[in-house]
């Protein structure tokens, strides 16, 4: 039993590890090789990972998903997809993917005259399931090595679940010591109080029975 309450306990801390970093915002350093938009048909699992189309669309089976290009320092290609997330989850509230594809391609630049950028984003890449990150925002940068500085959002929110989820824990602790454990003990004493009782009868039953015996 106690294996069973760990492992679920570990599968929760995982998923809930996997959702902050799928949803919380990063920070690439890049830079923009292209735009393109191409044909996306949203059916599968791959369709919880996209957002909704823009505001004031309709929702259909397929439409156009605008893709951002990018090679970053290293020269990894990185591709990312801009998409509006309205008032839906998560909560960004962006509205602009249109004026973010022609900032976009504006930051376009070659290899020779590089224009580095940082892209702002939520999300995973995941050739398998054919999923891209969804760009939030764009602006340029110095070089490849500017300081971009610290993830003020990320930092706030982690420490706001923090003390979130120790306020619960610490409560947790005093309910159960104040309600749970005494039961528990209690529900002890009385397992321990019948096994007595019945070992008590058991030898009752075994000395009138050794009586018999004798005779």
């Amino acid at each position: 039993m106690r294996y069973i309450g760990w492992t679920l306990l570990i599968a929760f801390w995982v998923s809930f590890a996997a959702f902050l970093h799928y949803t919380l915002p990063q920070r690439d350093i890049v830079r923009v090789t292209g735009t393109e938009i191409i044909r996306k048909d949203f059916s599968g699992v791959s369709r919880l990972f996209y957002a909704q189309v823009d505001t004031g669309d309709v929702d259909v089976g397929n439409r156009d998903l605008r893709l951002i290009n990018t090679t970053r320092v290293n020269d990894r290609v990185s591709v990312y997809r801009n998409e509006d997330t309205g008032f839906s989850w998560p909560p960004y509230f962006k509205l602009d993917s249109s004026n973010l594809q022609a900032e976009a391609a504006d930051a376009t630049s070659t290899r020779a005259a590089a224009q580095w950028v940082v892209v702002r984003h939520y999300g995973w890449r995941s050739p398998f399931l054919s999923i891209y990150p969804n760009a939030i925002s764009i602006r340029p940068i110095e070089g490849p090595d500017a300081n971009i500085g610290l993830p003020w959002v990320n930092i706030i929110i982690l420490t706001l679940l923090a003390v979130l989820f120790y306020a619960i824990w610490v409560r947790w602790r005093r309910f159960r010591k104040a309600r749970i454990d005494p039961k528990l003990e209690e529900l002890q004493d009385n397992w321990e109080a019948a096994g007595d009782a019945v070992t008590a009868k058991r030898g009752r039953i075994g000395r009138w029975l050794d009586t018999w015996k004798s005779k």
